[in-house]
This record gives structure tokens, sequence and C-alpha cells, in this order.
């Protein structure tokens, strides 16, 4: 019997939460509407519910408004069906709700990240600590000690202690085998990077290496390089080693290619800087796509790095594109329409409503405060009193009638210009909130219990 799902709105928005389910075709879950009585969904309270919501028909959930401000254990309990909070938009229904009406699951991934802290040797055990903290926060799995041609790394054996003994997973990577060789005394878990020549280093500690061919580009080097492992028993992993644009780019794609061909059950390992930090470009289009040839070629381990200032949010770009191509790769579909964390500059649906939606609701209202929506045709502003619609944020100002009241006009000459720059962009513009940049600039954290405080023309009348 297919689940039934009861959706809570208000009346603004009933007509078209309907024409977007009735839009879905032929889905794998029953559904029915409930108009809970207030105009805007966002103001219904846990009260308000409590009152005036009958369930029947046998709902096997509810789903509330994103922007619901309450607790919906509570409502949970009170009528013995699991309520859920869906997306703040009705535009993102189709993605939250999945095939099956269930929310996306981003919880899992299989792809382990290498966080490397380039200038280790630099950096006061402290300080390493500190980094370690920041990198685990954003999703490294393994903290990198990175060591430097030619300079010396005193505090090597106690930064790798004391980042064992704070619970961190650690890696050195050196061509030196004496600081390889420290690291593995100092109980690193894996030895960066390893090759046919120095993998002796590794047969007599714990530490994982990671081996690399001895001569770039050469995989039979790394082929035997694995082979004296396998024969020693030794766990490794293998990295043909991804070179940068222009310097063997393309080849090295055809090394992991090939490398996965050869040793099909071999653990692989590929480094994403050299594309990441070396190429001007938006790094989490080109991590996306490097997730993917991981994906596909079953590639488990990555090792990112973060220098230049274009990669500030790299591990975590690595983080939730992990995650988006193990849900992908799991329900057989492009990685497409899972989480907006990647799509930076540019959103896949910027606008939540359409000319005709937002000029249905300018028809309903009738007091002076004003609203601001974004359409493919620009940008409006609407209150009881007339709606006006322009591409350029100051071809509206002269209208708005707010000359005398400074606080009003610096706040809507905010709020207008940032509905500017999202419809220059393609982004999505909601009034009161930042703009959305993926994990480039993540959002302040938001209690949902708690009704959001009023906003800054609201206040601003408050303390007059």
């Amino acid at each position: 019997m297919a689940e039934r799902l009861v959706f809570l709105t208000g009346h603004l928005a009933k007509v078209r939460l309907e024409r977007l389910l009735a839009g879905l075709g032929e889905a794998e879950f029953a559904w029915e509407i409930i108009d809970i009585g207030v105009k805007v969904a966002a103001l219904m309270s846990e009260d308000i519910i409590k009152r005036r919501l009958t369930l029947t028909g046998g709902a096997d959930r509810v789903i509330l408004p994103g922007r619901y401000r309450g607790d919906i254990e509570h409502l949970s309990d009170h009528f013995g069906v699991p309520f859920i909070r869906g997306p703040d938009e009705i535009a993102d229904l189709p993605a939250f709700l999945g095939r099956a009406g269930e929310p996306l699951d981003l919880s899992r991934h299989d792809m382990r990240i290498f966080a490397e802290i380039v200038d280790a040797p630099m950096l006061s055990v402290e300080a390493l600590v500190a980094k370690a903290r920041r990198l685990a926060a954003a999703g490294a799995d393994v903290i990198d000690l990175g060591c430097l041609p030619e300079t010396p790394f005193p505090l090597l054996e106690e930064a790798v202690r004391e980042l064992k003994a704070q619970g961190f997973l650690i890696s050195v990577d050196s061509a030196s085998t004496d600081e390889l060789s420290i690291g593995a005394r100092a109980g690193a878990d894996y030895l960066l990077s390893l090759d046919e020549n120095t993998l002796l280093l590794a047969f007599d500690c714990k530490a994982v290496p990671v081996l690399i061919p001895s001569t770039p580009g050469d995989l039979d080097s790394l082929g035997r390089a694995i082979e004296a492992a396998q024969k020693a028993g030794v766990a490794f992993i293998a990295d043909p080693v991804l070179d940068p644009i222009h310097f063997g780019f393309a080849a090295s794609l055809g090394r992991f290619i090939e490398a996965r061909r050869r040793w099909p059950e071999v653990e692989l390992l590929m480094g994403t800087g050299n594309l990441t930090e070396l190429t001007d470009a938006d790094s989490s289009g080109v991590t996306a796509v490097l997730a993917g040839l991981c994906s596909e070629l079953q590639i488990k381990n990555v090792l990112a790095v973060h220098v230049s200032p274009h990669t500030l949010r790299t591990i975590e770009e690595h983080d939730i594109a992990r995650r988006i191509l193990f849900a992908a790769k799991n329900d057989g579909a492009l990685p497409r329409s899972y989480h907006p964390g990647l799509l930076q500059v540019h959103d896949r649906k910027p606008f939540t409503a359409s000319t005709e939606d937002i000029a249905a609701l300018a028809a309903e209202v009738r007091d002076t405060n004003f609203r601001i929506m974004t359409a493919e045709d620009g940008i409006h502003v609407f209150n009881g009193k007339g709606h006006a619609v322009a591409t350029d944020a100051f071809e509206l100002f002269a209208g708005l009638g707010v000359e005398a009241d400074g606080a009003h006009a610096f706040y809507l000459g905010a709020e207008l210009m940032k509905a500017e720059i999202a419809w220059r962009l393609g982004k999505r513009y909601v009034q009161d909130e930042p703009l959305a940049w993926g994990v480039a600039a993540p959002a302040p954290e938001t209690d949902r219990t708690r009704l959001a405080e009023a906003g800054h023309t609201l206040r601003a009348k408050k303390e007059r």
C-alpha cells in the first residue's frame, strides 16, 4: 500500500503546492494538502496546528513547511504520526521527496579525505592541533603533515604523538626517509609517498604506505612496489599521481584508468590539489568532476590541500561531493538535485516563484510592508499600494517613497542590491535571508524551534 503524505500549508501557497504535487505524475506515495488556516505557511505555530489539524485517512507522515518554527517532536507525539520539516521553498519539494517520497540521505560515503597541512614544519604543535581540528570539522578523516624539501621539521615526532593523543588519524608526507621513519616511530597511521625503493620503511612499522611510481608516470614501477607490498603482506594504498593541466593531466587520467584495469582490487588514492590549486577556476566544479572520476573508478581516498585563497573551502567541497556521488551512485542516478553545496555561483532553480505567482501574491497584499522577490523578468517590489519590476535596483528606489525614512531606505537598498546580485548571477533570493553560496560560505546556524527575530524594518520601527 502506498505511503500517505499530508502537506500542511497556508492560503497563499496552497494553489502552487497543489499544482506542483499534481505535476509529479504517478508517484510512489499518495498525498493530501491541508490548509491550516493561516495566510503565510511559515506563521503556523504548534498551538495552531494542534487546534486546527484533524488527520483522517491514515496519514503516514506529515510534511511541514521548511520555515516552520516549532518543535516537530511535540507534534509527532501529540498526533501519533511522524512530522518532518520539508524544504524552505515549494520549488524544492521534488528533490526533497526523491523518487519514493523519502528525504534524501547524505549521511553516507565511501571516500577517505586526507587533508594536508602544507606548512606543517613552520607551525608549533599547538597551531597544528588547532588546524587539525578545523580540518576535521570540515570533513577531513586523516590529517596529513606535509614536510617541505630542505626545511627542518624538528617538532615532527612531538607533533605526531600529540595529534594521535588528541584522537586524529595522521599521515606524514615527505621525500625524506629520515622524516618518514620519525613519523612511523611516533605512530603515524599512513606514510606518503613511498616507492619501490623506499617501501622497506613500511615493513617494520604499522603505518600504511601510500605508493607512487619511482619514475613519474611509470605504472610499471608502481606495479613493482605493489607486488613487493603484496608479497610482504603489507597493507597499502596506490597513487598513480594526478598531474596539472598542460603538464601531463590527460595522460595522468589515463594512468588512473589503466591502474584500475590492472589492479581491480587495489585501494587507490588521488591527490586533487594539482587541479584545484593550480587551475584558476572555482574549485567546487573541479572537485565535483574529480570526485565523479573517483566514484566511477572506485578510488576511495583523496588527498586535498588548501594553499591558494580560492580553495579556501576545499575540504568542505570534497566532503559534500563524496556524499552526493555516493547517494547518486547507489540510486543509479545523475549527481543532480541531491544538495546545492557545490552550486556556489549559480543555482539550478534560482527563482522560487514565476512572474504569474508573484502577480497573484501581490494582488492579495493589502498592507504597506514591502515584499521583494525575483523572477526571470527581474526584481519585483510590491505592497498594498503598488507593484514594480526592474532589472536595476536603482530604478526602483524613486517609487518607494521612503526618502524621509533613513532606516527603511537603508534596509530596502541593501535588500534590493542583494536581489539584483542574485538575479544577475542566477541565484536564489529570499528577502531577509543571506544569499546561499553553498559550502563556499556556510550560512549561520538557525534554531528551527524558535521564531525568527524581527526583520530590520520592524526592529527600526520598534526602536523609534
